[in-house]
């Protein structure tokens, strides 16, 4: 079966690579030359990069049997797009959900970014900001020297931080995973008093960097994941097993 997988996430990749292995042709679309230099030795000529808008999805879709959206569980736009196309030109659509974390009683919880940024105006200290270099703007109303976000080493990334006035000295271009110990480092040398972060879940490194916030006593300000319906991967892959089974 032909598949278009909209991937840049952990768990995309891995489903991308157990989808081939089960004999399926897969296609995977990133928006980033990042997100393709992650994908590893995945077929090039089977990488597509750049980010698509909704018409741009509907030109592609009639060349597959099947449309995947493993994107972000935060990219609330792009899966709008995604199942705006398919529902225009009737293709099948499965969502890959990522297991959400459970909540503790001493985070913050919060239901966006802004929410954040209006609670933390409140505070005092250092803010590891863990959310993107995408939400870097909703937290321009605070003193930017407080701020020590932790970006992916783009120029795009780079560019945000600079437009909101963060000392160079603060910011922190890497790409995970991070481990705990990391992140426990990390907080302790930038003598971090809030941890600012959205539930990625285990697979986005969500549990190594609660757990560090937990050993250091920096409390965490978690911004609420969107609702969603879908499946996990070992639905996917039954289902597509089969399916494949059928094939042959």
């Amino acid at each position: 079966m032909k598949i278009l997988l909209f991937g840049g996430t952990t768990e995309g990749r891995v489903l991308a690579q157990k989808l081939l292995a089960l004999g399926h042709a897969v296609t995977v679309s990133v928006a980033t030359a990042l997100g393709a230099e992650m994908l590893g030795d995945f077929p090039k000529d089977h990488i597509l990069t750049g980010r698509l808008e909704q018409p741009d999805i509907a030109r592609r879709l009639p060349d597959y049997a099947l449309c995947i959206d493993a994107t972000h569980p935060y990219a609330v736009e792009v899966t709008k797009n995604i199942q705006a196309a398919c529902e225009a030109t009737g293709t099948p659509l499965r969502r890959l959900l990522r297991q959400e974390s459970a909540t503790e009683a001493t985070w913050v919880t919060v239901e966006s970014t802004e929410q954040a940024a209006v609670f933390l105006q409140t505070t005092e200290g250092n803010i590891l900001l863990t959310t993107g270099a995408k939400e870097l703007p909703t937290f321009a109303s605070l003193d930017p020297t407080r701020l020590y976000p932790r970006v992916l080493p783009t120029h795009a990334a780079l560019d945000a931080c600079e437009a909101l006035g963060i000392p160079h000295k603060n910011i922190l271009a890497l790409q995970g995973p991070f481990t705990r110990e990391m992140n426990k480092a990390m907080l302790t040398q930038y003598n971090v008093k809030w941890l600012v972060t959205k539930d990625g879940g285990k697979a986005g490194g969500f549990t190594d960097k609660a757990d560090a916030a937990r050993e250091k006593h920096v409390p965490l300000v978690l911004v609420r994941r969107p609702q969603e319906d879908g499946q996990t991967m070992e639905e996917i892959l039954h289902e597509l097993g089969e399916e494949e089974s059928k094939c042959k």
